[in-house]
């Protein structure tokens, strides 16, 4: 009886692992690499430092992160391109007076008790202090979406820094599946040449210009209803950087 020899097996080829800070949704990039590669991909929210704790310890290959709409300063060991720019909302009780408003300047909240980020932990706890009438939270769009409540309401808000999104990977990265992600993410198709991407963005200052097209819809969350406009001047403190715009308000429409 004649035997064969046992095939060697294949070894399987690892995920391509991805961290992404909350409020992002890489769902759409995951999907057009599905259709191209058989690669499995790992996404999994984390925390901005433990996304980018992961990416160098070797447990992501890499990152969506948020950075700063202006004076981002990459660090050295990073490749890293902003892809678009969040629209920063501010957060308040279901009943404050900004409900009559559609969007409002930062200067308008003078008088306001806008609470510090850092102070506050998670969007989540924030999102519930400000549910407590204890004051307002300034956030991005995304992000307040992501944690919405039914007590609180948001509003976009002008003349204050936003952030913006970006994919970072290791400056030594060797994986070219990597290179090949970040293709997907900045709109290469599949019959497009292969050239290189991975040099990012230059270890410097950044400007507040948006990168690419995409940008976070600025439709307000929450019911709109009528009410008193509550005015004030240009704070000499701020949470921000206000753009020095005129005060501005645009009513929304009251029901009855």
């Amino acid at each position: 009886m004649s035997s064969e020899s046992p095939q060697p097996a294949h070894s399987a080829v690892p995920p391509l692992r991805i961290s992404y800070v909350p409020g992002v949704t890489p769902g759409k990039w995951v999907s057009r690499w599905t259709e191209r590669r058989g690669r499995e991909v790992q996404a999994v929210q984390a925390e901005q430092e433990q996304a980018l704790e992961e990416l160098r310890n070797g447990s992501a290959d890499l990152v969506f992160i948020r950075i700063p709409e202006d004076g981002y300063e990459r660090p050295g060991d990073l490749h890293a391109i902003p892809l678009y720019r969040e629209q920063p909302v501010v957060a308040a009780p279901k009943d404050h007076p900004l409900a009559a408003f559609e969007e409002v300047e930062f200067a308008d909240l003078a008088g306001e008790n806008l609470m510090d980020a850092a102070e506050l932990g998670t969007p989540a706890t924030a999102l519930e202090v400000v549910a407590s009438g204890a004051g307002l939270f300034i956030l991005p769009m995304s992000v307040a979406r992501a944690h919405s409540r039914r007590d609180v309401l948001t509003r976009p808000v002008h003349g204050v820094e936003g952030t913006r999104i970006a994919v970072a990977w290791l400056q030594d990265t060797t994986d070219p599946d990597v290179e090949e992600f970040i293709g997907i993410v900045r709109g290469r198709t599949a019959n497009s040449s292969r050239q290189p991407s991975a040099k990012g963005e230059p270890a410097r200052k950044t400007r507040g210009t948006p990168v690419s097209g995409d940008r976070e819809g600025s439709k307000p969350s929450g019911g709109r209803k009528s009410g008193k406009p509550v005015r004030g001047k240009a704070p000499h403190s701020k949470p921000g950087k206000p753009g020095g715009k005129p005060a501005r308000r645009r009513p929304g429409k009251g029901r009855g």
